[in-house]
């Protein structure tokens, strides 16, 4: 391990940022981005006693771009291996859409012997998939849509996604021109590959039974507007499997609330770390 880097049991080097000192709070990023995603959490928190971790997820921002591995149980377990490695204990583990399962995926596999507390935000878990078991899901046309978007004009796919991921496309919207090109800079970092792959694991692994097994306090917070993973079929179903959740739900916001209500959802973060 560099200061910066580690290297899992495949040979994936994986970056990770680590700051502050404190209790410690890992973040797992949506796709197909990178750490930087949750600048604007960390920070905050390092600036209020907390010792923040994130990582590039295999095949994103500056971590490797392995061929194989890029299902969500290889990211759980890249995940174990980032905390095994740092020695983390009574963590808080934070997760966005994609890095909500890897955290959920985690809790299943690995438990929570190292976890004191889980927050899911505009998370995919228990599963988005359409199917006769989940009416309510996105079809499978819909993520097809993705794959094709991700093996062909990718840069101008995601360009594309960044408007209805930020709500941009929504009347009355402030969506700076900055942040939507910041989700496409951070998406064309990530492995083609990579990407495209990860669209199976985020939208056909199904997290019930991983969230049956989440026995610490969890938060799930969701936007009501989410144009990219609608509440009805995610934190309102999700948080019904765990015990003792606790929903903040936040009336017009996007799939990227962290970015576009970072103050609102800043101060949620820390009422909860501090509870």
């Amino acid at each position: 391990m560099t200061r910066n880097t580690f290297t899992t049991q495949d040979g994936t080097q994986i970056y990770f940022k680590d700051w502050g000192d404190g209790p410690v709070v890992t973040f797992s990023h949506g796709w197909p981005l990178n750490a930087d995603a949750w600048d604007g959490q960390m920070h905050f928190l390092a600036r209020n006693g907390f010792r923040v971790i994130a990582h590039d997820r295999r095949g994103h921002g500056r971590s490797a771009q392995p061929s194989s591995g890029n299902d969500m149980n290889g990211y759980a377990d890249d995940l174990a291996q980032l905390i095994e490695t740092l020695d983390l204990k009574d963590i808080t583990m934070v997760g966005h859409s994609t890095g909500g399962g890897e955290v959920v995926r985690y809790i299943g596999r690995h438990g929570t012997r190292r976890v004191a507390r889980a927050v899911l935000i505009g998370a995919v878990p228990p599963v988005m998939l359409k199917s006769a078991a989940n009416p309510e899901g996105l079809p499978l046309e819909v993520f097809d849509g993705i794959r094709d978007g991700v093996a062909g004009d990718r840069s101008q796919f995601y360009k594309a996604l960044a408007i209805p991921f930020y709500g941009a496309n929504r009347d009355g919207a402030t969506v700076s021109q900055g942040l939507l090109d910041q989700f496409w800079l951070w998406s064309m970092q990530s492995g083609q590959k990579n990407a495209y792959e990860c669209v199976k694991a985020f939208s056909e692994t199904d997290f019930t039974e991983d969230l049956k097994k989440i026995d610490v306090p969890t938060l799930f917070m969701h936007g009501e507007d989410d144009q990219i993973v609608p509440v009805h079929d995610s934190a309102k179903k999700a948080a019904r499997l765990v015990k003792h959740a606790k929903e903040i739900y936040y009336p017009g916001a996007p799939h990227g609330l962290t970015a576009t209500m970072q103050d609102r959802v800043n101060a949620d973060l820390l009422a909860f770390l501090r509870a």
